[in-house]
């Protein structure tokens, strides 16, 4: 059997499996790849409802980081909900301390559907000095618009960007990947049935990405099954918990 490529999310823990390190432990079993999980936060949500957060502190974050990747050779990264810029950043130091070349893909959650705050806002402009250090960003389209709005999307030709389509009012579905000065549409499958909004989704994307880097496939091609990953965890079923399959 050939080994599994390790991987690693750093991530909230979401007790209703939907989001954060279940749902990311999840797509990278589906993925074949060997999954590791740091948590950056405990909260108690529902499919359809954040109640509290508490987070953890970044020196546990980090030295959990630096354990898991003197012990095994990961070769990407997912990072998920983070308190601030200075949080991320340390985080990323830590990562790339443990493996310079390592893939990291930040999926920038500002808050989460329900309008709950996780991000805060008043460090958004420190984030530039943090953003090229990243392989990919996966903003959707509202996040998008508040990074662009402030200046703050990567240089394309260090960092790559998946703009997400699922909040777009026109060609609903359709991603945008930036990377390396070129735009690259993602259209939706046309086989594809009706769609079930999902608590999660982006978690879910974004570790499948990060699964399809770490196996050594191009940001092109990670992203295009990623994609193909997300469609089948969206028409899983109609509740707002998906399944994968």
């Amino acid at each position: 059997m050939q080994e599994r490529p390790y991987v690693i999310s750093v991530a909230g823990f979401d007790p209703s499996g939907g989001a954060g390190l279940l749902s990311d432990s999840k797509t990278f079993e589906q993925s074949k790849v060997m999954g590791l999980g740091v948590c950056t936060a405990l909260t108690l949500q529902t499919a359809s409802k954040c109640l509290s957060l508490e987070w953890r502190p970044i020196d546990e974050v980090t030295e959990a980081i630096q354990v898991m990747m003197g012990r095994y050779p990961v070769s990407a990264m997912k990072i998920g909900i983070v308190k601030d810029a200075e949080f991320l950043g340390k985080i990323v130091e830590s990562a790339q301390k443990g493996n310079a070349d390592v893939k990291i893909v930040w999926d920038p959650v500002l808050k989460s559907t329900s309008e709950f705050p996780f991000f805060d806002i008043k460090t958004l402009s420190q984030l530039k000095k943090v953003v090229d250090k990243l392989s990919l960003i996966t903003p959707n389209y509202n996040e998008y618009s508040v990074l662009k709005e402030n200046n703050l999307l990567p240089n394309a030709n260090q960092c790559s960007l998946l703009i997400k389509g699922g909040h777009r009012e026109d060609h609903l579905g359709t991603d945008i990947l930036v990377e390396n000065g070129k735009e690259t549409l993602l259209v939706p499958n046309e086989n594809s049935v009706t769609y079930f909004p999902k608590h999660g989704s982006g978690c879910v994307l974004s570790s499948a990405i990060t699964a399809e880097l770490a196996k050594g496939e191009s940001m092109e091609t990670a992203c295009r099954n990623g994609k193909l990953y997300i469609e089948k965890f969206l028409t899983s079923n109609p509740s707002l918990l998906g399944t994968h399959s």
